[in-house]
């Protein structure tokens, strides 16, 4: 059985607009920068065509993780019950070990973002949270080994 990538309707729209960019615009992009590469001459010694054909295997290797996830979604709703954490929400936590409280969204792995403290529901932080409470203290097991401790504070 396939592997199912869980994401919102948004987030399966936004994979499948990415993945035709991927195949029309960019793909046409990288096939000119070949075509323009190849005619400064001697391949063996070409930067420039060395460079376009390592886009062209990053582009191909995109698409195909966009086909497989867009195959394999399960879309869900966000969810709006906030008496436990689950896919969608919006979950406020006191960090113990960094004596810090953050906001993290809840969402599938094609929709996580670090930088802007979306979290994957799949991710040892994510899986940690879902199902559990305001007030409930979780330990999260993080791939390195190190254990830390949360509390939830808010739900949303």
């Amino acid at each position: 059985m396939a592997e199912e990538f869980i994401m919102t309707q948004e987030g399966y729209d936004e994979a499948k607009e990415r993945l035709k960019y991927l195949q029309t615009e960019k793909k046409k992009e990288i096939t000119e920068r070949i075509k323009v590469a190849r005619g400064f001459g001697d391949l063996s010694e070409n930067a420039e065509y060395d460079a376009a054909k390592n886009e062209e295997a990053l582009n191909e290797s995109e698409i195909r993780e966009l086909e497989n996830k867009i195959k394999n979604a399960k879309i869900m709703a966000e969810s709006t019950d906030n008496s436990k954490v689950h896919f969608g929400n919006t979950v406020t936590v006191y960090d113990y070990d960094l004596e810090e409280t953050v906001t993290y969204k809840i969402m599938g792995s094609t929709e996580a973002d670090p930088d802007k403290n979306i979290v994957s529901i799949d991710s040892p932080f994510g899986s940690a949270l879902v199902g559990a409470r305001c007030g409930d203290k979780v330990t999260v097991h993080a791939p390195n080994g190190f254990d830390y401790e949360v509390e939830i504070k808010e739900i949303r």
